[in-house]
């Protein structure tokens, strides 16, 4: 399948969402899908309002209306809610071209938190701009039970993978010291919840992996702690299989890909038991869930790594692009073609586009 991703969350942003569709584009290439990748990079940007590492696009319609109807293009997917979502959404309504969704983030959440606004009238919008989908994937069940309580429609379920061979043990060495390291990885954001973490009282050292607005402050204010700034890849990698427990402080996430990311160097999570951690934790097996975040990272300690690590294995990317495109036919009410599923090569058939929807 030919296969257009339109999204607002693009390198060099790091955040899940960025690294999902990185991961998802490599999985779907490798099976022999043709993946196309609407950005940020393509347009005219401008920084965001109060989060000036992330760059908002400035779309420019006569480019979205070449891709959104360039020849050979099957399916249309549309990432994020930000500027280049909602004009890919209206280009697609303009001409009567199918196109699925994502919820990946609680921005009503994000908004009254920073500036007061209601979330309900967020998601009053929100739930606008999903309606017109054909499918909306969400990544556990817990938050498509929460969506569909606020009247989303169409949901699908689409998991998350981890790339077992980058996140994985490593010899303990320097990097493993007799103390216990507590590691947080993520936005150094207020949504991130980011200071219940540091204010723990626990032994050993506290590591942050990432940046954000609130870096400097921190810095500042918890000089005991060993801010890293962002990372990634072998680097990453190497952070997390230093620490002996993961400390997931948010509240608000959708999911947290930094749990499978952890778990595959057989780290144990420490979390509150919210959405997210609450899809993904096995507790007492791989992570301790918890309203006292320092209980659960102290009792985490206790946690077999190879039983985490087993656990992160069943999460791979060529079974969560599978369930993608699996999604994609079946939003469409289209059966797969015989003999073919997201592991083999070849030509998939045109897939005929709708007639164009009544406003």
């Amino acid at each position: 399948m030919r296969i257009l991703i339109a999204t607002d969350a693009w390198r060099p942003q790091i955040n899940g969402v960025v690294r999902t569709y990185e991961n998802l584009r490599h999985a779907l290439e490798a099976s022999g899908h043709q993946v196309t990748v609407l950005s940020p990079s393509d347009f005219m940007t401008l920084p965001c309002p109060g989060y000036r590492e992330i760059r908002l696009a400035l779309p420019n319609m006569a480019l979205i209306s070449e891709h959104v109807l360039r020849s050979g293009i099957e399916h249309i997917h549309i990432a994020t809610e930000g500027p280049i979502g909602w004009a890919a959404r209206a280009i697609c309504l303009r001409y009567g071209v199918r196109f699925t969704t994502s919820f990946h983030t609680r921005f009503p959440e994000y908004l009254e938190a920073y500036i007061g606004l209601p979330a309900s009238i967020s998601y009053r919008v929100q739930r606008r701009f999903h309606s017109r989908s054909i499918g909306t994937f969400v990544a556990t069940p817990s938050l498509k039970s929460e969506l569909e309580r606020r009247g989303f429609e169409r949901l699908m379920l689409w998991a998350r993978g981890v790339d077992t061979a980058l996140f994985r043990p490593m010899p303990a060495g320097a990097n493993k010291r007799c103390a216990p390291t507590f590691l947080y990885v993520g936005r150094v954001s207020r949504e991130k919840n980011v200071e219940a973490f540091l204010n723990l009282g626990l032994p050993g050292r506290k590591v942050v992996v990432g940046d954000g607005p609130l870096l400097p402050l921190l810095r500042t204010q918890y000089p005991t702690v060993d801010f890293k700034g962002a990372k990634t890849g072998d680097a990453l990698a190497a952070e997390y299989s230093a620490a002996d427990v993961f400390v997931f402080p948010s509240r608000t996430d959708t999911f947290g890909l930094v749990l499978l990311e952890a778990m595959a160097a057989g780290v144990p999570i420490a979390a509150h038991p919210v959405m997210g951690p609450i899809d993904i934790v096995t507790p007492g097996v791989t992570g301790i869930l918890s309203d006292d975040l320092r209980v659960a990272a102290l009792l985490a300690l206790e946690l077999d790594p190879l039983q985490v690590r087993a656990e992160a294995m069943k999460h791979d990317w060529s079974s969560v692009a599978e369930i993608f495109v699996d999604n994609i036919y079946r939003a469409r009410g289209a059966a797969r073609p015989l003999g073919r599923s997201v592991k083999t090569k070849g030509k998939s058939p045109q897939i005929k586009q709708s007639p164009k929807p009544v406003a």
